[in-house]
C-alpha cells in the first residue's frame, strides 16, 4: 500500500476487513552519520538532521537559551460494549511538532501539525519571540541517544485487525454474566495506542521511543431484590496484543463481580477521626495525590508546596522509602525517555524517611543545580512539558498486615478509590472510597462503602506508623490531570497504618 505520510495524516486512517495499515517509511537523504534505528523515525516523519537544525536556529534567533523539538504521531482505537454487543468504535490519529524555546524559567512554546519546513521554521519564530535579542545560532554536533527498553512486545497494535479485538470485549461481558445471577448489565471496553515520538535539542540531542498502549477492562453493574451496585475492573499496561488471553478476561470478570458484591451488604463507619489502614494497590493514591504532587519541582521552586522548605530534612518514619520510577518492565506509567528527551531513571523521593528529591523537569533541574529526573511529560506535542510523576509508590516495610490490623481496635481498612483531589499549597487532600471493611478489635468485620477520606499529605505522611511487607502495584487505567494535560501514571503501596484520617460516614 503505497501512502505518502503527510497525505496520509490529512485524510485519515486507511481501513480494510478491520486492519489499520501505516504508510511506508520514506528514505531521507543526508550526510551526517546516523544509526538505521533514528534513521527509521527521521524517515517516519518525512525530516533530515539538517532541517531540524534550520528549525532550532530559527528557534534561538532570538536570543533563547536553549530549544528543543518534539515530534510525535500517535494512533489510538478503542471499543465498547453495552446491552450485550460490541456496538461502539472508534479510531483516532494525531501528528505534529511541538517547538520550545527557554529563556530563564520562561517558556515560548508553538506547534504546527504540518511537519513542513516552512511550517517548523514559521512555528519557531512564534516560540522565538519570548527572548528578545537577535542573535546567531551555529548547529552543534548531533549526539544521538539510544532510548532504554522497557517495553518490549512481540505484536504491534498497528497489525491487529478490529476482527481480533472484538472477541476478547465479548468474553469479558459473557464471563461476568456467567459468574453471577445478580449481573444485570456489562459495560465493557477495550482502548490500544501506538505513539512514535522523535526529539531533538539545540544541545544536539537526537533520541526517539515507540510507546504502546493498552487499557482492558468492564463495569460490572448487579442488582438484588431494589438495590443496584457497580464497580469494576481494569489493567493498563505497555504491552501488545499478545497480553490478551482468556486467563486475564476470566481475572478481571472475577474481579469485578467480586468487588461488586461486597457492597450489598456494606454500610457506613461513624463520622470523625481514626485510625486508617491502607490496603496494598490501589491505596497509592495516596501517595500520587496527598504527597507525589506536593513533590514536583515546579510546585517547590515557586514556593507554592508546603515541602519546598524540606528538602534533606525528615518528612516520615526512618522505614519509609518512596519512589517515583520511570523503569518498570511494561507498566502504564513508564517511558524509555521523557518528552524533554531525558534519560529514564528510579528516583528516590523520600529515602529512609528523609526527603532526598523532587520531580524534576529541566527547568526545575537547572534551578536546584541538579540532573533532570525524567519527569519532563506532557500530553502531546500540543503542551509544553511540565514535571509530572510516572509510577509512585513506596518500598516495603517491615512489618506484618496482620500486625497492622491488629494495632487498630476502631478504625477503617480501605483499598478501593475512585478519585482524589489535592490542595497543593497546603497538601490537604480528600479521596472517595468505594469499598473497604471496618475495623474493631484488631479484625476486618463489616464491608463499608462509599466514604470520603480527609486529610493533609504531609501530615499523612509523618502519620505512617506502621507498613508491611505486601508491596503491590496497582496496574489500573490510572491517569493524572495537572494543568489541563492528563498522562498515564500507575500507584502502589503496602499496606500501611495512618495513626489518624478523617473518615466521612454516618452520624452514629
Amino acid at each position: 500500500m503505497n501512502v505518502n505520510r503527510r497525505s496520509f495524516i490529512k485524510t485519515g486512517s486507511a481501513v480494510v476487513a478491520g486492519s489499520m495499515f501505516l504508510p511506508p517509511l520514506l528514505q531521507s537523504c543526508q550526510n551526517i552519520k546516523i544509526s538505521e534505528s533514528v534513521k527509521s523515525y527521521l524517515d517516519h516523519f518525512e525530516v533530515s538532521v539538517e532541517m531540524m537544525q534550520k528549525v532550532i536556529a530559527a528557534a534561538m534567533s532570538k536570543g533563547g537559551d536553549y530549544a528543543d523539538l518534539f515530534f510525535e504521531h500517535k494512533i489510538s482505537n478503542s471499543l465498547g460494549l453495552q446491552d450485550g454487543k460490541v456496538n461502539r468504535a472508534s479510531s483516532n490519529i494525531d501528528y505534529g511538532v511541538g517547538i520550545r524555546v527557554l529563556k530563564g524559567d520562561q517558556t515560548g512554546f508553538a506547534y504546527s501539525e504540518n511537519i513542513t519546513l516552512d511550517d517548523m521554521v514559521n512555528a519557531a519564530k512564534m516560540a522565538a519571540a519570548i527572548a528578545n535579542e537577535s542573535k546567531q545560532f551555529a548547529p552543534v554536533d548531533v549526539t544521538e541517544k539510544s532510548p532504554a527498553g522497557y517495553y518490549k512486545i512481540t505484536k504491534q497494535w498497528e497489525g491487529v485487525a478490529v476482527g481480533d479485538k472484538v472477541p476478547f470485549v465479548q468474553k469479558i461481558n459473557d464471563k461476568v454474566f456467567e459468574l453471577d445471577e445478580k449481573v444485570i448489565k456489562v459495560n465493557a471496553f477495550l482502548n490500544d495506542e501506538t505513539g512514535y515520538v522523535l526529539f531533538y535539542n539545540s544541545e544536539g540531542r537526537l533520541t526517539w521511543d515507540y510507546r504502546p498502549m493498552i487499557s482492558f477492562g468492564a463495569v460490572c453493574i448487579m442488582q438484588r431484590g431494589t438495590q443496584v451496585e457497580n464497580s469494576y475492573a481494569a489493567r493498563s499496561f505497555r504491552k501488545g496484543f499478545e497480553w490478551l488471553d482468556d486467563s486475564l478476561v476470566n481475572e478481571l470478570a472475577k474481579e469485578a463481580v467480586d468487588k461488586t458484591n461486597i457492597l450489598f451488604d456494606a454500610t457506613k463507619p461513624r463520622a470523625g477521626e481514626m485510625p486508617v489502614v491502607m490496603g496494598a494497590g490501589g491505596s497509592g493514591i495516596l501517595l500520587h495525590e496527598a504527597i507525589g504532587h506536593t513533590f514536583e519541582a515546579d510546585f517547590n521552586r515557586k514556593g507554592t508546596s508546603i515541602f519546598s522548605d524540606k528538602m534533606g530534612k525528615k518528612v516520615a518514619e526512618s522505614f519509609i522509602n518512596i519512589i517515583d520510577d520511570g523503569t518498570l518492565e511494561n507498566n502504564r506509567g513508564s517511558i524509555n525517555i521523557d518528552d524533554e528527551g531525558n534519560d529514564v531513571e528510579k528516583t528516590y523521593l523520600v529515602k529512609d524517611g528523609v526527603l532526598n528529591s523532587y520531580i524534576h523537569d529541566r527547568i526545575s533541574a537547572n534551578f536546584y543545580k541538579v540532573n533532570p529526573t525524567g519527569n519532563g511529560r506532557r500530553e502531546s506535542f500540543r503542551n509544553i512539558p511540565i514535571p509530572r510523576m510516572r509510577a509512585t509508590y513506596m518500598d516495603p516495610g517491615p512489618h506484618s498486615k496482620d500486625d497492622i490490623i491488629a494495632n487498630v481496635d476502631y478504625g477503617v481498612f480501605v483499598d478501593n478509590f475512585s478519585n482524589g483531589q489535592v490542595q497543593i499549597g497546603a497538601g490537604d487532600f480528600t479521596f472517595f472510597v468505594k469499598s473497604g471493611y471496618l475495623i474493631e478489635k484488631g479484625k476486618l468485620t463489616q464491608p463499608i462503602k462509599d466514604i470520603n477520606i480527609i486529610g493533609n499529605g504531609p501530615q499523612a505522611l509523618a502519620d505512617i506508623s506502621m507498613a508491611a511487607s505486601d508491596y503491590l502495584i496497582d496496574n489500573g487505567t490510572w491517569t493524572c490531570g495537572k494543568d489541563g494535560q492528563s498522562v498515564p501514571v500507575t500507584c502502589g503501596l503496602p499496606t500501611v497504618l495512618v495513626k489518624k484520617l478523617t473518615v466521612g460516614g454516618t452520624n452514629a
